[in-house]
């Protein structure tokens, strides 16, 4: 490969979500001339929620594209460098590490911030996504307030179902949980909590062949898989809580990470087992995966770099 194809950036951060757009500010305003490509989701998982009102500092809420674009925005005006493409390779074998864009082209950078979010997991019904944020949602925590008095579904068996299912009890009047299996895969303290709420029903053996409903969630079609038995629940919320898929697969073999792909970092930093090598965001958080706490890493992750690169002597 002849060097010309290569570009040379000080700090290269990878991902849009909330944490690679505040990395980029704190970056930029730090003079390290940052480069951010935004992927293959620009905005991250945020572009496809509607109302947020849980960020601090907007009072009446926002909309989550919306609040995408101002952070975009933000980076922007601190001069960042925000370019469209996705990193498709890497090589993090030697300094400066080279990330390939598109397939085709390569950077070289002083320091890299890997914020590349993570994807929530489907169940694959095609009124599952064109439903989605009209009624359709993959975080309680996020959405659960808007449906408040109200009868909602669940779908998941795994602690993180358990825990969503006991925030929309405290909310709406009905949970109904939908399990696939005769058990679940929580822990069995959460299972208890489960099984002792009043207010939610469990559902054991069930699929969800269907949500209902045109422009919003009327209701949801679901199917015994041992019997047979099918019917049809009226709901105006429908939670899918089957798991989160990090984006990290291009950084396996090079990256430390636990077994289900979340990479780790050194508890308290955005350090990656890789000096000069940072992540921030969902990619590094399987526990809260909110918008203010990947912001929060972001933060940490540019300031980490920063005080990488002024110890090297590069800015």
């Amino acid at each position: 490969m002849a060097d010309s194809t290569v570009e040379k950036v000080h700090c290269l951060i990878i991902g849009s979500g909330p944490a690679g757009y505040t990395a980029a500010i704190y970056a930029a305003r730090a003079n390290m001339k940052p480069v951010l490509y935004q992927g293959i989701q620009p905005g991250g998982q945020l572009t496809i929620t509607t109302e947020v009102e849980n960020y601090p500092g907007y009072p009446d809420g926002i909309q989550g594209p919306d609040m995408m674009v101002n952070f975009e925005k933000q980076a922007a005006r601190m001069g960042a460098d925000i370019r469209f493409g996705l990193a498709t390779k890497v090589d993090f074998s030697k300094q400066p590490y080279r990330v390939q864009i598109d397939e085709e082209k390569w950077i070289e950078a002083d320091a890299v911030i890997i914020s590349t979010g993570a994807s929530a997991k489907w169940l694959g019904l095609e009124s599952e996504q064109r439903l989605n944020g009209f009624g359709v949602s993959a975080c309680a925590v996020c959405d659960g307030f808007f449906f408040r008095g109200k009868e909602v579904a669940i779908v998941g068996a795994g602690d993180t179902a358990a825990e969503e299912a006991l925030y929309l009890s405290k909310l709406c009047t009905t949970v109904h949980m939908f399990i696939r299996r005769d058990q679940m895969r929580a822990s069995k303290v959460m299972q208890e909590r489960v099984q002792k709420t009043p207010n939610i029903k469990i559902y054991w053996n069930t699929d969800t062949e269907e949500i209902l409903g045109e422009n919003k969630t009327e209701a949801v079609r679901i199917k015994n898989n041992k019997t047979g038995e099918v019917q049809t629940i009226k709901i105006s919320g429908f939670f899918v809580a089957i798991g989160h898929q990090p984006n990290s697969d291009i950084f396996k073999g090079w990256i430390d990470m636990d077994e289900a792909g979340y990479i780790k970092t050194i508890p308290g930093t955005s350090k990656t087992n890789i000096e000069g090598v940072f992540a921030a965001g969902d990619v590094q958080d399987k526990i809260y995966r909110q918008a203010v706490t990947a912001a929060g890493t972001g933060c940490m992750a540019a300031l980490d770099a920063e005080r990488y690169l002024s110890a090297k002597g590069l800015v």
